[in-house]
């Protein structure tokens, strides 16, 4: 479907701006009729055809390439493969196009390519004949007019801006002499289309003018049409962002549901899993001594009874080495986020990870916990809660210090040296274990010490010489 206005009127009334303005802000098509003329105008001036040499003039019709181009808010006009947007509004160009236009082949090449540019689009186009020649069947003509001495001021002043030298003089008698000529035509003569809406524009300032036109073109507009203008479509664009936002975050949420639920699920102790564990494990370790030439220095980890391994966290290989370098089976506590990529939900899982939401006061990952130390088994986390807290000066987390005094389970620091580069040595350096006692519940001022003692191990372990 195409929606065609047709705006026709002689030279000055402010058709062209009115047409700039309104096909800017619907994103209308807009083809410059009168700048395809100019086009022939100036392809025969530079190859100096006369207006009698009617056989050059068809040879070059044949061959003519005129092109409209949008680069931001600016329309280019290009005549075969060249920029011509300026030269063709030249003094030399403006004096020749009329006569020009009024060869009969030169009409039917340009009207042509005219109707053939507007093919299922929206447009508003304005010249001379549009309503009575171009588009007879236009969905809306509008014939504009105003004294010729205020069109003659008006376009004496857009030459000045475009920095074209003509006298107002010299304008005005241009566009008497062009008014005469265009009237005369015997093909596409300038004249009011019988359907066609007259507006004097001489009094109007150019708001005045835009607003006019557009109340003209929007009192007729079919809907199919005005819904579809950019103020409709934002109003109806908000509204599906709207609704798609609730859908997004529904499945955003639903998403979330199931990274959670398939995190916090317990995956059954079978012979499999045992098997996957055991091998997972000599592959990663194996792995691990070849890349950071691992040396385990400091005290050994007691073969029986519950601890917490506390070590600093400066890279995502050290939670590794921790486990696959134990002989003791170690629960490691780690981010919930950990468990949203698929392999390595599935490495945790095989390895008993304890999902542990960040920020949050995690009811069932400290029940997991506080179980795994219950049964006497390892437990391993770090204080720090992020990687290279200790270099950030994060807040050191309590819940290491927590569980220790709730169930008087002692704390295992742990000094990792190293910089993770591949073929370079890591350390893990163990420690004396820490025992604070066991207290039902535990005070801020004692999970602070207990934490500022487990800290104060792991950096002296850290940065032990060995």
């Amino acid at each position: 479907m195409s929606f065609i206005v047709a705006i026709d009127g002689p030279a000055g009334t402010g058709k062209g701006t009115i047409t700039e303005a309104l096909t800017k802000k619907w994103k209308f098509d807009n083809i410059d009729t009168g700048a395809t003329y100019r086009c022939v105008a100036a392809a025969m001036l530079k190859e100096k055809i006369g207006l009698e040499e009617l056989d050059k003039i068809k040879e070059l019709l044949e061959r003519i390439e005129i092109k409209f181009e949008k680069q931001g808010e600016k329309e280019l006009v290009f005549l075969n493969g060249e920029d011509v947007t300026e030269k063709i509004r030249s003094k030399e160009v403006s004096n020749f196009v009329s006569p020009v236009s009024s060869i009969k082949e030169v009409r039917f090449k340009m009207v042509e390519l005219q109707r053939k540019l507007a093919e299922g689009k929206n447009i508003i186009m304005e010249g001379r004949d549009i309503g009575t020649y171009v588009f007879p069947n236009a969905d809306i003509k509008i014939y504009m007019d105003a004294d010729v001495e205020v069109r003659a001021k008006r376009r004496f002043k857009q030459n000045q801006e475009k920095g074209i030298e003509m006298t107002y003089e010299e304008v005005l008698q241009n566009i008497v002499a062009r008014d005469e000529n265009d009237k005369k035509k015997e093909i596409g003569a300038l004249k009011q289309a019988e359907d066609a809406i007259y507006l004097d524009t001489t009094n109007l300032s150019v708001e005045e003018n835009i607003k006019a036109v557009e109340d003209i073109i929007l009192a007729r507009m079919p809907e199919e049409v005005k819904k579809n203008l950019p103020q409709n479509r934002e109003v109806k664009s908000k509204e599906q962002k709207k609704e798609e936002k609730t859908k997004k975050e529904l499945r955003k949420e639903a998403k979330l549901k199931k990274q959670e639920q398939r995190a916090y699920a317990i995956r059954p102790e079978t012979k499999w899993k045992q098997f996957e564990r055991k091998w997972i494990k000599k592959l990663l370790a194996g792995v691990y001594h070849f890349l950071f030439k691992l040396e385990i220095k400091g005290e050994p980890i007691p073969e029986e009874g519950a601890y917490i391994i506390c070590a600093n966290h400066i890279n995502y290989w050290d939670a590794v080495g921790l486990v696959v370098n134990t002989k003791r089976k170690v629960y490691f506590m780690a981010k919930e986020d950990l468990f949203h990529h698929r392999f390595l939900n599935w490495i945790a899982h095989v390895f008993d990870v304890i999902p542990i939401k960040r920020g949050t006061q995690d009811l069932e990952g400290m029940k997991r916990a506080l179980k795994v130390l219950n049964n006497g088994e390892l437990l391993g986390l770090f204080p720090e809660g992020t990687r290279k807290g200790i270099a950030k000066s994060g807040k050191l987390k309590n819940g290491a210090a927590f569980m220790a005094l709730r169930t008087g389970v002692p704390v295992i620091p742990c000094g990792i040296q190293g910089n993770f580069k591949p073929f370079t040595k890591v350390i893990l350096n163990f420690g004396k274990p820490l025992d604070f006692g066991k207290v039902k519940t535990p005070e801020k001022e004692q999970l602070e010490n207990a934490s500022k003692q487990i800290m104060e191990s792991i950096i002296m372990l850290t940065n032990e010489k060995i």
